[in-house]
């Protein structure tokens, strides 16, 4: 047979009959400076906004709005905790949108300028009413963790996405570990250093220091923003972070193009709301635990809680944001690359139902132990332990919603709608679990446990939504 008129011939006997594997694409090395003062400005939030759960509690009662009614402590907790969200998810989304169309920086500048002026309103509150009203201009003037996000979307792309998105977490871990130790130390300061506070004003206001403090560090984060912080929005922009920050080699050019308006339905694509939408459910039960377990470790032991004092509050919450930050610092994007995203969110979510099922264990060996011991303290760190893993599924979804937008135009809007949904989410969770709990102790719904047993079910909802996400992250178009 004469084989020179049979091309395909030869082709398909040239070629190997396995195909190898394509290599890897190499990745491109992360802008360090421009991302380190990112994650600090981000620092500042985590601080502000969980310095005020070791003494929330203790404030709603010397406020005096429960009659003296322990147990109805937690509804207004939750109140106070969720109005910060309900703000924010009104407005969230326009300061996203107006990102996209102004810049990046000038909304961060007004974000990071209403939480400073809104955390001295908070620690000069003495009425419920005035808690409510700074809570709420809190919220409605900070639009800075989805122009963040939407930041960092734009300073990386799939190769090196892991290893960006893995500061979030760590960065509010740090957060978390630093702000309730800097609440709980700093509260009532006229009572631990009488003699430096022996002013008046400390007691009329015995929680300023510690939201003066918040509001100094949104005042060094805003000096740092507006002098260090480059514009990373493309018709913003100048020229020579083209080469230095966006990974484009020196020899190329980036377009400058103009913004043109997207509706917003088109934007609403399965590609986009089933990330979300698992934003929003990861959002709801996170908030929900960081909202019940102040609550359950300073309600008394009679009432199902181990009693402890804000001191001691603090002490434990600064443990479990260390240790999270550490973890997630040292081990995320390795675990991400070993087992991809998609996997390791659902094995993260997962963790959630023993979280649950540790705080009815809790509660009755400190019933039956009569008081606090070792047993106790090994669950709390076993908890410690679960909620380590469950904070991965953060850095992944983040990872998964900045993939899903079809181009870098609406980047801003996609992330500014899934910070409002999982505002919205935010903002449900701490009333609804703190007002369960309370209800479930007042009237012993399932033991005392009615609480744990909802949120056990709505776990179960977010591992199923966890199955529909795309097996891979793919690079979207500029």
């Amino acid at each position: 047979m004469n084989t020179s008129n049979s091309p395909r011939m030869i082709a398909s006997e040239t070629t190997p009959l396995v195909h190898a594997e394509a290599p890897k694409k190499p990745k491109t090395p992360l802008p360090k400076r421009q991302i380190a003062i990112l994650m600090t400005l981000q620092l500042a939030e985590p601080i502000a906004s969980t310095s005020i759960f070791p003494y929330i509690n203790q404030l709603i009662r010397e406020l005096g709005i429960t009659g003296g009614d322990d147990a109805a402590v937690g509804y207004y907790a939750g109140i106070i905790e969720s109005l910060f969200f309900v703000a924010q998810a009104l407005t969230v989304l326009r300061w996203s949108k107006l990102s996209d169309r102004i810049g990046r920086k000038p909304v961060l500048v007004i974000g990071l300028s209403g939480s400073c002026i809104s955390i001295l309103c908070f620690g000069l509150s003495t009425t419920f009413w005035s808690l409510v009203i700074s809570r709420c201009m809190c919220g409605f003037l900070n639009g800075n963790m989805g122009v963040m996000k939407t930041m960092m979307g734009e300073l990386t792309d799939s190769t090196n996405m892991a290893q960006a998105f893995a500061l979030f977490p760590i960065v509010w871990c740090i957060g978390g570990f630093v702000g309730p130790l800097m609440g709980g130390t700093l509260a009532r300061p006229q009572d631990h250093w009488p003699v430096l506070f022996a002013n008046p004003f400390w007691g009329k206001y015995p929680y300023f220091l510690p939201c003066a403090v918040a509001a100094c560090l949104f005042g060094l984060a805003l000096f740092v923003m507006s002098i260090f912080l480059e514009e990373t929005l493309s018709t913003k922009r100048r020229p020579k972070l083209t080469s230095t920050m966006l990974g484009v080699s020196s020899g190329e050019s980036v377009p400058q193009r103009s913004v043109a308006y997207t509706p917003l339905q088109s934007l609403l694509t399965p590609t986009v709301v089933i990330p979300i939408a698992n934003y929003a459910m990861l959002a709801f039960l996170d908030v929900s635990f960081r909202a019940l377990l102040p609550l359950f470790l300073s309600t008394p032991t009679y009432l199902g809680g181990l009693g402890f004092a804000p001191s001691s509050i603090g002490s434990w919450l600064a443990l479990f944001g260390i240790v999270d930050g550490a973890f997630q610092a040292l081990f995320f994007a390795k675990v991400v690359d070993r087992l991809g995203p998609k996997r390791l969110f659902c094995m993260s979510v997962s963790c959630y139902a023993p979280v649950m099922v540790m705080f009815p264990i809790m509660s009755w060996l400190a019933s039956a132990r009569e008081g606090v011991d070792h047993a106790i303290t090994f669950a709390l760190l076993c908890q410690l332990v679960l909620i380590v893993v469950w904070d991965m599924a953060f850095g992944t979804v983040f990872m998964f919603i900045t993939a899903s937008a079809p181009t870098n135009t609406v980047l801003g809007a996609i992330n500014g709608l899934g910070q409002t949904s999982a505002s919205m989410a935010r903002a449900f969770g701490p009333a609804l679990a703190t007002s369960l709990f309370a209800a479930s102790k007042e009237h012993n719904l399932l033991g005392g446990n009615a609480v744990y047993v909802v949120l056990l079910v709505l776990a179960g909802i977010l591992r199923w939504l966890g199955s529909w996400l795309p097996d891979e992250i793919q690079d979207r178009d500029e």
